[in-house]
């Protein structure tokens, strides 16, 4: 990949790669293997939830509609971003292996923000898919078809997947001279590029684009898209029919809040936080909300719940069919 990139772009162009990256993580923090061990527990939560949740939808008939099929691919991409991240943030502080060989690192590094993109460009889908519920109740199954929300996953996740080539090509084209020490938990874009030796200016301009790209304009989609639901829920004129409607978005917006909420606060606060702060602040917000969105969905969306029960009942019953 890296070198028909490159090739593409110009031809007998040397660059100077290391070896591999050394991943710095934290600094000064007494017993901080626990926080890793902590992670790891994160981890196998976030697997058996997901993992729980795509199973269930999938062997329910019931739960094929398109609003599923969305929280479907939102739980496949909280498992891919955990796996992506955990496992090996483990192996480098806990294990101390902080050496990662450069090709290593860009896939590190693709994986990882392709995952957590393609998160916020999910609770795009799922937010548009509560406007239509709402805003048109009587149109929601013309509108919100099984072959448009899979039309636009596949978009998503090809735009992501065309933009984090992109990423990962410009990086190809630095050449690192001197430290290879990524102060950071893991292949970051903003610490790896700041290294480079030559000129790292399109990475920089890029580094500006991205924040926009897959955090702030699908924030700003949500929130234009809760502004029409709020509006559309203050016509109701019974309170126990506009609690009801209300109701149906608690689960989305609970998953909104725990993705959006510790980036935000990086952001505002990044130039005041220690850089351990900011390394928990960020590293939290990538594991926590893939951790808690099964069981924020299990615990709040009625059809899951029932689904749920009526699968544990017939296990329950086959059990006691082969004892007998």
């Amino acid at each position: 990949m890296m070198d028909l990139f490159n090739s593409a772009l110009g031809k007998n162009i040397t660059f100077v790669r290391p070896a591999y990256f050394i991943i710095s993580g934290f600094s000064g923090i007494l017993n901080i293997n626990y926080y890793f061990v902590f992670l790891f527990f994160v981890y196998i939560i976030s697997v058996l939830g997901n993992t729980t949740v795509m199973a269930v939808i999938f062997l329910d008939h019931n739960l094929r509609a398109p609003k599923y099929i969305a929280v479907c691919n939102l739980a496949f991409v909280d498992l891919c971003s955990s796996t992506a991240l955990v496992p090996k943030v483990i192996d480098v502080f806990l294990f101390n292996h902080p050496f990662i060989p450069y090709g290593e690192c860009m896939t590190f590094l693709f994986f990882c923000y392709a995952c957590v993109s393609m998160q916020s460009f999910n609770l795009v889908i799922l937010s548009y898919d509560r406007l239509m519920a709402i805003f048109y109740p009587l149109h929601y199954q013309v509108k919100m078809t099984h072959r448009f929300i899979f039309s636009l996953i596949a978009f998503f996740w090809l735009f992501v997947i065309a933009v984090m080539f992109i990423v990962v090509g410009l990086l190809t084209r630095l050449s690192f001279c001197g430290s290879v020490v990524i102060k950071s938990y893991f292949c970051d874009h903003g610490p790896i590029y700041r290294l480079a030796c030559n000129d790292n200016r399109p990475n920089k301009v890029l580094s500006l684009i991205l924040p926009v790209l897959i955090l702030w304009f699908p924030l700003f989609f949500i929130l234009l898209t809760y502004s029409f639901i709020s509006y559309s829920l203050a016509k109701i004129t019974k309170a126990g029919d506009r609690l009801k409607a209300f109701k149906t978005c608690t689960a989305h917006l609970s998953i909104v809040s725990l993705y959006y909420l510790p980036v935000i606060a990086t952001f505002m606060f990044g130039g005041r936080l220690h850089a351990n702060t900011r390394i928990i602040n960020l590293s939290l917000g990538s594991v926590v909300p893939p951790m808690l969105n099964p069981i924020i969905y299990a615990l709040q969306t009625r059809e899951i719940k029932e689904s749920l029960k009526k699968l544990l009942r017939i296990r329950g019953r086959s059990k006691n069919a082969m004892k007998i």
